[in-house]
């Protein structure tokens, strides 16, 4: 685990329903590895010693978190949500009182310690930083028909994923100003990226999926299951 002398707060959005996921509960509290997909995500960020706060931000009609023994550990804190993504981590960003703050996504339990020190670390800069993957497959641009249109060189490609992790206060500022201009803010460093701000992409493990179908489910059990074997070696 790194050394730094700073503090971190980490935002949570999981407010969503996940209606791709076709079941009963929203997805972040659907069963993983003996507990529920929003807590291993949890459980990453509370055994980091610079994340000092978790704030998780859920929707108003909520009765899943309350009932997760994790909601009640001293530094997770519930907040609201709002109607987007942008919303929520805004609604969030009033109740962060360190300088730094990182967002993550509640469908990402599979986030390895090396990684998140790595974004923290690289976060420290004015831009900011996220976790990011380069795109190995060939891409391909559809013409609105189910057609391809044209090829995309892969050149310089990332998929974005999270952490992300900015100063607080540039964010927050960020996210407001894209709001009210209308903008299309479809994560935190869009919304930098659109403030001015050119965060650094962090090389991460192609394994911090996203669960997003079904199937993710099964293939996030097998990630947990193999890190929890490799700790143990």
């Amino acid at each position: 685990m790194m050394t730094t002398t700073a503090a971190y707060t980490a935002i949570v959005p999981a407010a969503g329903i996940g209606s791709r996921m076709a079941a009963a509960v929203p997805k972040q509290y659907l069963p993983l590895n003996g507990s529920t997909l929003l807590e291993q995500t949890l459980a990453v960020l509370l055994n980091h010693s610079a994340i000092k706060r978790i704030i998780v931000a859920t929707a108003e009609q909520d009765p899943w978190f309350d009932q997760l023994a994790i909601a009640q550990h001293p530094r997770i804190v519930r907040v609201l949500g709002g109607a987007e993504r942008a919303n929520t981590v805004l609604n969030a960003l009033a109740y962060v009182e360190t300088d730094m703050v990182l967002v993550h996504d509640a469908a990402r339990p599979c986030l390895h310690q090396h990684d998140l020190d790595a974004v923290l670390q690289a976060g420290l800069q004015a831009d900011g930083a996220i976790l990011a993957a380069r795109v190995r497959d060939t891409m391909k641009r559809g013409d609105g028909n189910g057609r391809i249109s044209t090829s995309v060189a892969r050149d310089e490609l990332w998929h974005a994923l999270t952490p992300q992790c900015f100063a607080t206060q540039p964010l927050a500022q960020a996210l407001a100003s894209a709001l009210a201009a209308g903008a299309v803010i479809t994560d935190e460093a869009s919304a930098m990226e659109w403030a001015g701000f050119h965060p650094q992409l962090v090389p991460g493990r192609a394994d911090n999926i996203k669960v997003t179908q079904p199937e993710d489910l099964d293939l996030a059990h097998f990630f947990l299951q193999a890190r929890d074997k490799a700790d143990l070696a």
